[in-house]
């Protein structure tokens, strides 16, 4: 599966469930249709447009949508996100928040690369931005990198995240959630070694598999089962032709995503013929519960095939941190 031909026939397969979806809304929303009082044309049309937003979110990348925070004089201070340090695979952004001078906290978040952007921590951002100057790991879409720009792996990660801290200096509060738990751990460790006077005040990690096997999960047991070989055989692709990283071999966001529907098929299945019926009802919104959940959680990128199977092998399997 390695060939591009396999990962340009997936996106495809999107591609052309999100033109049913358009279709089938088009072709059910004629007027003209109004005069049949046909039941099944409202679900048409509704299947259709929650069909077409499904897969479209899937390439999309998400907006932080953090316009702006309230300040202490009760007036609104617009935030602008900006780059402070950009690299191939991820940059560290700001989350700069206008006519308010330097806060006394300065937070890092390290975003997970688990298949998500890292506006999955969005709701964190905009609780602490408050109280803190706030900055972000942005990783970015491996697809979208040229195989010119090298590899990345576990071990670029942890550096990319040391380079970051020693960027903010040594009063950074830094919080890693879930996937980089364990490589927050080992960029703080290297800083301690080789620079200690470049290492965060101090370090909160939440929920991450510093000691996989300590509550073993489906993704645990898995990561144990599956060779190496085995892994690379069935989850890694080459990037397509139309993208700037054609040729790169990935560990691909669609198929992350099936595997994450997968684990809750039943849940995902009634929430989407749920949200079919409120379309054609006429209660569902632009912003309502179910699409302010899909519209982050279906969009998904691509990891490197070397950081999907080096965390694999060093973090689950071999427990090297």
């Amino acid at each position: 599966m390695k060939y591009m031909l396999t990962y340009d026939l997936l996106e495809s397969a999107r591609n052309t469930q999100e033109w049913f979806g358009a279709t089938a809304r088009a072709m059910a929303s004629y007027p003209a249709f109004a005069l049949s009082l046909n039941p099944a044309l409202p679900l048409i049309a509704a299947w259709g447009e929650v069909t077409e937003r499904s897969f479209g979110r899937m390439i999309s990348k998400p907006d932080w949508g953090i316009r702006s925070i309230v300040g202490p004089d009760g007036q609104d201070n617009l935030v602008d996100v900006t780059p402070v340090v950009e690299k191939p695979f991820g940059n560290l952004i700001q989350f700069f928040v206008r006519r308010r001078p330097p806060m006394a906290r300065k937070v890092l978040l390290v975003a997970p690369m688990s298949g998500h952007y890292a506006t999955l921590l969005r709701s964190t951002v905009a609780s602490l931005l408050p109280d803190a100057d706030v900055y972000v790991t942005d990783w970015h879409n491996a697809r979208d990198i040229p195989v010119s720009a090298g590899k990345f792996d576990v071990e670029d990660y942890t550096l990319y995240l040391a380079e970051f801290m020693k960027a903010l200096g040594p009063d950074t509060h830094v919080i890693a959630v879930c996937q980089p738990v364990p490589l927050a751990l080992a960029a703080t460790a290297y800083l301690a070694a080789e620079d200690p006077d470049a290492q965060p005040r101090s370090l909160v990690l939440i929920g991450g598999p510093v000691d996989p096997d300590a509550a073993a999960t489906e993704v645990t047991d898995f990561g144990r089962r599956i060779t190496m070989g085995q892994l690379e055989h069935l989850a890694i692709q080459r990037v397509g032709f139309k993208h700037k990283g054609a040729g790169r071999l990935v560990y691909p966001g669609l198929l992350q995503l099936q595997s994450f529907i997968t684990m809750n098929a039943e849940r995902h299945s009634k929430a989407f013929s749920e949200q079919v019926f409120r379309v054609s009802r006429g209660e569902a919104t632009d912003h309502d519960a179910h699409n302010r959940f899909y519209d982050e959680y279906l969009a998904v990128m691509d990891m490197t095939a070397e950081f999907y199977l080096s965390t694999v092998e060093r973090i689950f399997k071999n427990r090297e941190i």
